[in-house]
Order: structure tokens, then C-alpha cells, then sequence
């Protein structure tokens, strides 16, 4: 009897179906590849705590990753800032960039309890050195 988890799409062929990731060096290679002109983004840790030093409920904590206005750039997809009608100024942003978008942005989807989002290249609307202290307003 095995005790792996396997994945597949034909539950009677088990030659198709793999088994989930038991490294962490397994693990992210699950991250997305952005496709066309997406980004891969993944969402920074919010602090646990106030600058009071006053914990921070976890529906808090949640409240602010799902609604930041900061990302984290991971990947570019390969036509990601190549239309020069648009981008005349060239790319907006670059691989470990910190950026500013909406909140909400993106196609959002958790990968072993990080959240990463896939956006547009037209999503960026500012890059920042320190994203510390920017919140929602």
C-alpha cells in the first residue's frame, strides 16, 4: 500500500499521475511560468504586530495581504513590456522590484500558503525601493 498523494488527471492510470512535492526545492518548482505579457507576483508577508508591539488578529493580518497595494515581481512572461507603442519609456519594472497596483489586481492563487498573483504588464503603476510602512489607504 502506498502512503504517497498522487496527482493525475485518469484515476484508473497511475503511470500518468505524479506525487506531491516532499523538498522544498520540489516545492518551487510548482511556481507559475507568466505566459504572454503576465507577471508573477507574489505577495509580502504582512507584519504580525502593530508598531504598538499590539498582536495583530489573523482576519487582520489576512485583510491586509489580500488587499495590499504591494508586490513582489518573481517572473516576467516573455512578451511582458515588449510593445513599444505602449511602453515607449521601455519596461516598467524588473524581476525584484517591489511595485505598487490596485487592490485585488491580478489572478490570485495560493501555493503551499504563500499568495502569488499573475498580473498585466499594464498593472504596474509604480515600483519602490523600501515598501515598508505603505499601506491601503
Amino acid at each position: 500500500m502506498t502512503t504517497e498523494i498522487l496527482i493525475g488527471q485518469d484515476m484508473y492510470n497511475l503511470d500518468s499521475a505524479t506525487t506531491l512535492p516532499d523538498s522544498p526545492e520540489r516545492k518551487a518548482m510548482q511556481v507559475p511560468e507568466p505566459k504572454t505579457y503576465h507577471i508573477l507576483t507574489v505577495v509580502p508577508d504582512a507584519e504580525d504586530q502593530f508598531e504598538s508591539g499590539l498582536i495583530k488578529a489573523d482576519s487582520t493580518i489576512h485583510y491586509e495581504e489580500v488587499l495590499t497595494p504591494v508586490l513582489f515581481v518573481m517572473k516576467l512572461g516573455p512578451d511582458a513590456y515588449k510593445d513599444e507603442k505602449r511602453f515607449p519609456s521601455g519596461p516598467s519594472c524588473k524581476e525584484g522590484d517591489f511595485v505598487i497596483v490596485r487592490p485585488n489586481s491580478g489572478t490570485r492563487m495560493k501555493i503551499h500558503g504563500r499568495e502569488f498573483r499573475i498580473i498585466n504588464d499594464d498593472s504596474i503603476e509604480a515600483v519602490v525601493e523600501d515598501p515598508r510602512g505603505i499601506t491601503r489607504a
